[in-house]
This record gives C-alpha cells, sequence and structure tokens, in this order.
C-alpha cells in the first residue's frame, strides 16, 4: 500500500513541475546473471516520468518480476529514477535517453538493488509511442547478480 502511495504521488508531483510528462507499460523479457550463469526471466509493470527542463526527468515504475520457469516465484519492483533526454524538442519523434536509480524488490521481505539503462521512445503519434529500453537492475550486496531486461511497451503523453 505505501508503495502505490509512493508512486501516485511522485507521479503526480513530476507532472506538475514537468514541463512534459509521459507515462507507459511495459513487458521485459530478460535474465538473471550471477556467477556466470544466465537464467530466464520476465518483467512488467507501469511508471511515468516528468521532465523537469534541459532532458532532465524524474519519475518511477512499479511491476512484477518473476523467473520464466517458475511464475509463482513472482516478486514487485519498485524504481524511482532520473533520466537525461538527448533529445529536447517535443515535436521530434525519436526520443532517446539514459535513466539510472534506486530499485527495490519486495516480497516477504525488501532488498536494496540499484539501476541504469539506455532507451529511446518512438512518437509514432502525438501521444502514443513505443518504448524500448534496455534495464539492468543490480544486486551488490555479498555478491554481484543483474536482473535484466529488454523493455518494449506504449509510451503516453
Amino acid at each position: 500500500m505505501k508503495l502505490k502511495f509512493a508512486l501516485l504521488l511522485l507521479t503526480l508531483c513530476s507532472a506538475a513541475w514537468a514541463q512534459s510528462s509521459a507515462g507507459y507499460i511495459f513487458f521485459a523479457p530478460g535474465g538473471a546473471t550471477s556467477y556466470g550463469h544466465t537464467s530466464g526471466t520476465i518483467q512488467a509493470g507501469v511508471g511515468g516520468e516528468g521532465i523537469l527542463g534541459k532532458g532532465i526527468g524524474v519519475g518511477a515504475d512499479i511491476g512484477v518480476w518473476a523467473p520464466s520457469q517458475y511464475l509463482s516465484g513472482v516478486i514487485g519492483v519498485f524504481s524511482p529514477n532520473v533520466s537525461y533526454h538527448f533529445i529536447h524538442e517535443k515535436r521530434r519523434k525519436i526520443d532517446p535517453y539514459v535513466t539510472g536509480g534506486y530499485t527495490l524488490f519486495f516480497r516477504h521481505g525488501t532488498e536494496n538493488l540499484f539501476n541504469f539503462g539506455v532507451g529511446t521512445n518512438y512518437w509514432f503519434a502525438r501521444r502514443v509511442g513505443l518504448r524500448v529500453e534496455f534495464r539492468d537492475q543490480v544486486y551488490a550486496q555479498g555478491g554481484t547478480a543483474h536482473f535484466w531486461g529488454v523493455r518494449l511497451g506504449v509510451a503516453f503523453r
């Protein structure tokens, strides 16, 4: 409940102060890589972002992550992030960006991670676009594990 409220609050504040804002939904096939072994995963979620000016953005997303062979092992994922958008013109169709921030995995307990990614929005209509992003969520406590995915989704503004 607290995470849903935090996401809603962050999204509303971002939209209020931002020069422009966008929401998105995504599905991400990917993997979990640790000690040289990778197993398949899937992710899905929703998020939002506000551009504060000069390409700097703040946002958050919330979703789920699961091993592709064991879907009952699903965990929650919450990620507040900052981003930089390389093209600052709203009328452009291509919107490449980099992003990074904090990730919280939660189920019966919680784990703290950090994340980074690179992607682009392709605005094929005034308010609807295709979002493609590579995101890596890194666990670096007592060993390193990467929970990465290629996010494919719909962006809207």
